[in-house]
């Protein structure tokens, strides 16, 4: 059996058609397809114990809870957390971000404090910090770039209480240097919000090492699930949040006069979980613990992309903030506006994004008001170039450009 069927084998959405055409499917960064120990895993649990956790005293309902709670003793090992109680369980990244805005901004944020974030940022990681300075006076503050767009010092003054940025940037993929910067916040005692969502299918992520405070992604970043996300948190932070949510299953105690919250992880887990996702979740972390991460220098199939993008008159966006740390590459065609390549390409089943990626405001800065962008994942070949390729001389040529 080639190589072709047996990835198409591992991932069954491989060798769809769409539009009449074999499906060459370029927005990894948006998705990825579920890999076949994922579907399978939440298969049987929909067929074989199929019950709510932490509730019940029967066969089917303790298999459930040991199978969920193995997931997240999976992730604490991925991420090399200290605890499994650190490990919180969410709808995903955004999940996450809202929840540390919530529950951390609640408790720990006053007026004039200032939360630094880069101009690198998904929405997700500016929206809840906007409504949370609206909410408590906070002041929301833009790390400062040079005309060269060279990251400069973090001008942390008395007042900052928060650094929130993205390991690396989900429309241009270029990395910003949270190494140093986690070292100018913890100088100054800030504490540290990691996006992680576009670094953690391509690197190595060490909570530890990095001695961040936070740190979030996705499950189905990295082949797994949608609607599972994962929330990293020191312990002791954890214990003194006050809860996103309330109902059941995250508390101890309730009575009309008071509510004591349960321990840590449930008292951010309330209600009935996401349970055949997260267990598939973990079916996704077993799978990329097989891949071996490599630099991106060293991805033969990324290169031939960019280069070939090049020769047909790309102009690649976002190398002024520095290389491109993942397989990201967003792009311009003259006079072709991104939505009009993105639906032409859809014609010979090619899937690429188009707009403004949900980062208006690098964008913005960028002075482009929409991109194209191509991410590769792990089972894209040179055969998705080639086609990409020949799609977008397609759609040059019905555009006459």
């Amino acid at each position: 059996m080639n190589k072709l069927k047996m990835k198409n084998l591992n991932f069954p959405m491989l060798g769809k058609k769409t539009n009449n055409n074999r499906l060459v499917y370029l927005d990894n960064a948006s998705t990825t397809f579920k890999h076949a120990y994922v579907i399978e895993a939440e298969r049987k649990y929909e067929t074989e114990y199929s019950a709510n956790i932490h509730r019940g005293i029967y066969f089917i309902s303790e298999k459930a809870t040991r199978e969920y709670e193995e997931v997240r003793s999976k992730v604490k090992h991925f991420i090399n957390a200290k605890k499994e109680t650190e490990i919180i369980f969410t709808s995903g990244s955004t999940g996450s971000l809202n929840l540390i805005a919530y529950s951390y901004g609640r408790t720990f944020l006053k007026k004039n404090d200032e939360i630094w974030i880069s101009s690198l940022e998904h929405h997700s990681n500016i929206i809840p910090w906007q409504i949370i300075c609206s909410e408590i006076g906070c002041k929301l503050r833009i790390i400062p770039i040079n005309k060269d767009h060279t990251v400069k010092k973090i001008p942390f003054g008395k007042q900052a209480k928060l650094l929130a940025i993205t390991c690396i940037s989900n429309a241009i993929g270029v990395a910003n240097p949270i190494r140093n910067w986690i070292k100018q916040a913890k100088e100054r005692n800030i504490k540290v919000v990691l996006d992680a969502a576009q670094a953690v299918p391509h690197f190595k992520m060490d909570v530890q090492e990095l001695d961040c405070d936070f740190l979030v992604f996705s499950g189905h970043k990295i082949y797994g699930p949608t609607g599972v996300g994962i929330l990293y948190g020191k312990e002791k932070l954890l214990e003194t949040m006050v809860p996103y949510q309330t109902g059941g299953d995250m508390v101890k105690e309730v009575t009309f006069q008071k509510t004591i919250y349960a321990d840590l992880p449930a008292k951010f887990e309330a209600g009935t979980p996401n349970i055949s996702g997260v267990i598939g979740f973990g079916a996704a972390i077993d799978f990329v613990n097989k891949i071996k991460f490599q630099p991106i220098a060293q991805n033969t199939i990324f290169q031939k992309a960019k280069e070939k993008l090049i020769q047909i008159g790309a102009k690649i966006v976002g190398e002024e903030f520095g290389k491109i740390q993942v397989p990201i590459l967003s792009f311009t065609l003259q006079n072709i506006h991104p939505h009009d390549i993105a639906t032409i390409l859809d014609q010979k089943g090619i899937a690429v994004r188009a707009g403004h990626l949900c980062a208006q405001p690098l964008l913005n800065l960028l002075n482009v008001p929409a991109l194209t962008r191509v991410s590769l994942g792990e089972y894209n070949t040179d055969n998705d170039i080639d086609s990409l390729i020949d799609g977008i001389k397609f759609v040059k040529k019905v555009l006459k450009c």
